[in-house]
């Protein structure tokens, strides 16, 4: 009886969040109810508790959850096999913490990550979406190369000829999002500093420049990657503590406020990010003038785009390698795509792509 009451709690709590969940991919106006009038009151008081810490408070309980089971396994079968008079008292407590555990992901997850998926999307409430061609994405990939070379004779740069960051780039992010907060609405209130990743050297093999920790409401980036794309990032991370959980919509949102900022280091930041996206685009769609065009693609811009890491990070690092780092980047791709489908979005990890779209809604709105 102990244990059922024990677990009691946790399950009711569970079957909340379980219905929640239901209720969000049933029925579009309670999530969008969600996101614009409640999630508010969740998010702010969790960003600014874990803001008061200077570490990433999401990677400390990944760490520690990490450590818990590795002493909490073997603990709790040495207690089983030796322990008989307690038996069933290592089964309760065993029982009761990893039913709270749970319980604890389960509900932040829900509450901060998944019903967000259910909603109306931000770019449906914002943007008016038509079909596009490729002169307007030719128009946009032409525009997009002459701002970049352009921004990037002015911008700082380092001995090796690569962009430098000079700017309170955590400020300029809350300045930034604040800007366009004023066309978008949702985007508004307060944001926590972004917080450097300890483990940079995990999160680069997983190859990630940032990541969203629902269970902490952080945005987190990689420190080791290269400058050019702590800017755009952490703009990205910020949009999702916003309740937009849309990956391509963080990345036009994240562009917007880049280019809103009034900063040039954050704009060429954000300019560079799309600038990519659109370049792929332009030669998966076989467009004629995607060469022509590339060609004018100035050499500093060159030595900065598509750029994640120093060009000997791996070798400097690979003391730090336990895991191997094919291990990891694959199992990282799997896990983000599965989420993403799992949450209604069918092109999985290919969404972040779908920003392309949105710049082109954006810059060649439907007519009325």
């Amino acid at each position: 009886m102990k244990i059922k009451k024990r677990l009691l709690i946790p399950i009711i709590i569970c079957a909340a969040m379980l219905f929640m969940n239901i209720l969000a991919r049933l029925c579009t106006p309670f999530a969008d109810f969600y996101v614009l009038h409640i999630f508010h009151y969740i998010s702010v008081p969790f960003t600014f508790l874990s803001g008061l810490f200077p570490f990433s408070v999401g990677e400390v309980m990944i760490i520690a959850a990490i450590v818990l089971v590795m002493i909490g396994l073997p603990l709790t079968a040495i207690l089983l096999i030796f322990g008989r008079t307690f038996r069933k008292r290592t089964v309760s407590v065993a029982a009761t913490v990893l039913a709270w555990a749970l319980t604890f992901v389960f509900t932040t997850e829900t509450m901060n990550c998944f019903v967000m998926y259910q909603c109306t999307h931000f770019s449906e409430r914002y943007l008016s979406h038509s079909d596009h061609n490729n002169k307007e994405l030719t128009t946009l990939y032409y525009a997009l190369i002459t701002e970049a070379n352009k921004l990037a004779e002015e911008v700082s740069r380092d001995e090796n000829g690569r962009f430098r960051l000079t700017c309170d780039y955590d400020t300029e992010a809350k300045n930034a999002m604040h800007k366009i907060a004023k066309d978008y609405p949702q985007l508004s209130g307060y944001y926590p500093d972004a917080k450097k990743i300890m483990n940079s050297y995990f999160m680069s093999q997983a190859e990630l420049l940032g990541i969203y920790f629902p269970f902490s409401m952080e945005s987190n980036y990689n420190p080791d990657m290269f400058e050019k794309n702590i800017p755009s990032t952490i703009c990205h991370e910020y949009s999702h503590l916003k309740g937009v959980i849309q990956e391509d919509e963080a990345n036009f949102i994240a562009y917007r406020a880049c280019l809103e900022s009034g900063n040039i280091e954050f704009r060429y930041s954000g300019v560079l990010d799309a600038l990519e996206y659109v370049n792929n685009q332009m030669y998966d769609n076989d467009v004629p003038e995607a060469e022509s065009l590339s060609a004018e693609i100035s050499d500093k811009v060159r030595t900065d785009w598509y750029g994640f890491l120093p060009d000997d990070y791996w070798e400097e690092n690979e003391d730090k390698e336990v895991i191997s780092t094919e291990v990891v980047t694959k199992a990282s791709e799997t896990a983000i795509d599965t989420n993403i489908k799992m949450n209604g979005r069918e092109d999985g990890i290919e969404s972040y792509n779908g920003v392309v779209t949105l710049l082109l809604d954006y810059y060649f709105p439907a007519s009325e």
